[in-house]
């Protein structure tokens, strides 16, 4: 992310008791042009904010309505405490910044920034690696696809590769997708060249 967001329109919700910290924090938050909530109780899983802030103090697991870590949407934990544990339950909950209590006003723009950027990038390598995942998953369909062509055409395994990708490279198709298809019987089997 190069560019620092800006944050006018944006709903907040701060999973924390009303206090001091929530007072300032709100205050904050609604500078930078957010919409803020204040609510200790566990956060429902429809009509989700912008970004949340949760207290990790005194935070439980089931307070934030996702598990393993899959937010799908920036956290921001709250911590007063250095207990490991705490440390451990908000990487859990997959906060991507803390602002230290008390609450610095001057800490919650660049810890805004640093969520919503860390959020960005775990969003591309998760699409990434399930994209990875489904080509792995499907490889069977690829040494499926080379066996028959290489029976049918009479080549060796690395020449029935070639051709295999070959014919994907010209369709425009991922080699999964045109292996699919051959042991379909959907497509011809590619000529060797």
């Amino acid at each position: 992310m190069r560019e620092t967001p800006n944050f006018t329109g944006w709903r907040a919700t701060i999973l924390h008791r009303p206090d001091a910290t929530t007072d300032r924090l709100t205050r904050q938050l609604k500078l930078l042009g957010l919409h803020v909530s204040v609510q200790w109780e566990p956060l429902a899983s429809t009509d989700l904010p912008d970004i949340v802030l949760v207290d990790a103090d005194q935070g439980w697991d089931d307070l934030l309505p996702w598990h393993d870590s899959k937010a799908p949407l920036p956290v921001v934990a709250l911590l007063g405490s250095e207990a490991p544990g705490r440390i451990a339950w908000a990487m859990e909950q997959g906060a991507g910044a803390i602002i230290a209590k008390p609450v610095a006003a001057s800490a919650v723009y660049p810890t805004l920034v640093m969520a919503v950027a860390i959020h960005a990038e775990r969003t591309v390598a998760l699409r990434q690696l399930q994209h990875l995942e489904e080509r792995v998953r499907l490889r069977p369909l690829v040494h499926g696809a080379v066996q028959k062509i290489m029976a049918a055409r009479n080549v060796d395994e690395e020449h029935a590769y070639s051709i295999l990708r070959n014919c994907a490279m010209q369709r425009r198709f991922p080699m999964e997708q045109v292996a699919a298809l051959i042991l379909a019987g959907a497509e011809p089997l590619p000529e060797a060249g």
